[in-house]
C-alpha cells in the first residue's frame, strides 16, 4: 500500500527505508494465520515501514465473502498503534472513503513474544505522494473538490467524535482505481476532552503548522487538521506532495480564484481556518455568493474600511470619510459595517475576488455580520453629500 515510508509518529519528515531481511518482521512466502477468522496470507513481498510499523503484500488462501483476495499485512510489535489502528477500523468499517481494515490478529512468535497484524485494503496506486510524483501533473479542479470532500466525510465522522487526526498527509491518504481517495492510518488519533485540543507532540513536520512546529500553539485544535487539508488541496492541484504549500504560491496555483481563496483560508491565519468538515465540505460544493455592491444614504456613524486601489491616496479617502461622520477601520472586523472597494490589485493572495480583506468580509458574512459594499464611485459620492 505505501511504497515509501512514514515517520508519522516522529518529529521529522519522512525517509525511505532501505529493504534489510535481517530486520524485516515477515518473508517472502511466510503464511501468517488469523486466530480470530482462521484465514491465511501468504507474504508476497515488502511495501514499506512507518510510524506504525511494516506493511507487505499479501494474497489470502482460501475463500471469504468478507476479505478480498489481496490485502496489506501491516505488522508491529506495538500493541498501543495495533488497538488504534484497529478500533477506528471498527468505527469506520463501511465507509467509502476509508482504508478498510478486515482482519486484526495477533501472531506469536517463537520464544512467546507477540507481533500485531492488520489485514488491510490494498491500494494498487500506492500513496498520494508516490502517485502524483509518477503521474508528474495536478488534477482538474472538479476531481480535486470531490475527492477532498469525500476525504472530509472520514474526517468529519472522527470530529463529530471529539477526535483528532494530526495525520493528514499526503502519505496517509491512498489512491484507489477510479481514481477515488481514501484515508489510512489512524495510528496518532486522539480525543480531545474540550474545544481547546490536545498536547502536540507526535505529528509529521511535513504538513504540521508552523505555529506548532514553532511552539507558538501548544494544543493541536481541529484548525489545525483544516491546515493538513488546506495542504492536500494544494498539492493536488499543483500535482506535487513533495513538499509544503507556501502562502506566496496560492494565487499562482492554476484553479479557479474560489479554491485559491479555500486553500488559503485552510493553510492561512490560525483563527480565520474553517472551523468543521462540514463547513470545508460547503465551501467545496458550493461557491460563495457573490460580492455585490450595496447602497448607503449616509455614512453617518458607519464603521468602515477601505481595500483594494482608490483613485486618491487612502489617507485622503480616510479625512473625507471622517468629516461624514464615518469611524475609520484599518481592515474588516466584527464592528465593520462598510467596506469601500477600490480597484483589485494584482498581488491580491488569491485572485480578483480574493484579496485579505475581501475574504474576511465573506468569513464575516458567514458568521451573520452584515457589511454594506461600495464601490468608490458612490463612496465620493456619499462624501460630497454631507
Amino acid at each position: 500500500m505505501k511504497n515509501l515510508s512514514t515517520a508519522t509518529t516522529q518529529p521529522m519528515r519522512s525517509r525511505r527505508v532501505p529493504f534489510d531481511p535481517s530486520r524485516h518482521l515477515l518473508a517472502p512466502a511466510q503464511i501468517v494465520v488469523s486466530p480470530e477468522t482462521q484465514l491465511r496470507y501468504s507474504i508476497e513481498r515488502w511495501l514499506g515501514e512507518g510510524g506504525f510499523g511494516q506493511v507487505y503484500l499479501a494474497q489470502r488462501l482460501g475463500r471469504s465473502s468478507t476479505v478480498a483476495e489481496t490485502v496489506c499485512i501491516k505488522i508491529t510489535a506495538r500493541i498501543d498503534g495495533w488497538l488504534r489502528e484497529a478500533y477506528f477500523g471498527q468505527l469506520l468499517a463501511g465507509h467509502p472513503r476509508a482504508i478498510r481494515i478486515f482482519d486484526a490478529f495477533p501472531l506469536m512468535q517463537p520464544g512467546g513474544q507477540a507481533l500485531y497484524c492488520l489485514a488491510l485494503e490494498y491500494a494498487r496506486h500506492g500513496d498520494l505522494r508516490a502517485f502524483l510524483h509518477q503521474a508528474g501533473k495536478g488534477w482538474s479542479e472538479k476531481a480535486v473538490r470531490r475527492e477532498i470532500a469525500g476525504i472530509l466525510e472520514v474526517w468529519g465522522k472522527l470530529h463529530r467524535g471529539q477526535m483528532l487526526h494530526r495525520d493528514l498527509t499526503p502519505l496517509n491518504v491512498f489512491v484507489c482505481d477510479g481514481p477515488r481517495l481514501k484515508l489510512g492510518d489512524f495510528g496518532i488519533v486522539r480525543p480531545q476532552s474540550d474545544r481547546r485540543g490536545i498536547t502536540a507532540r507526535t505529528m509529521n513536520a511535513m504538513t504540521a503548522p508552523s505555529e506548532i512546529l514553532a511552539g507558538a500553539a501548544p494544543k493541536w485544535q481541529a484548525r489545525d487538521d483544516v491546515y493538513q487539508v488546506g495542504q492536500l488541496l494544494g498539492m493536488l492541484v499543483k500535482g506535487d506532495a513533495r513538499s509544503r504549500l507556501r502562502l506566496h504560491e496560492v494565487r499562482r496555483l492554476p484553479c479557479s480564484d474560489h479554491l485559491k481563496e479555500i486553500i488559503y483560508r485552510c493553510i492561512g491565519e490560525r483563527r480565520k481556518r474553517y472551523e468543521s468538515a462540514a463547513e470545508l465540505i460547503e465551501a467545496l460544493r458550493n461557491p460563495p455568493a457573490p460580492l455585490k455592491v450595496g447602497a448607503l444614504r449616509t455614512l453617518k456613524g458607519v464603521h468602515l474600511a477601505f481595500t483594494g486601489i482608490l483613485v486618491k491616496p487612502r489617507s485622503v479617502a480616510a479625512r473625507a470619510a471622517r468629516r461624514a461622520g464615518a469611524v475609520i477601520h484599518g481592515g474588516p472586523s466584527a464592528r465593520t459595517t462598510v467596506v469601500v472597494r477600490g480597484r483589485p490589485n494584482a498581488q491580491q493572495a488569491a485572485g480578483k475576488d480574493a484579496g485579505l480583506k475581501l475574504m474576511e468580509i465573506k468569513r464575516l458574512r458567514e458568521k451573520g455580520h452584515k457589511i454594506t459594499l461600495l464601490n468608490e464611485r458612490q463612496f465620493w459620492r456619499l462624501v460630497d453629500k454631507r
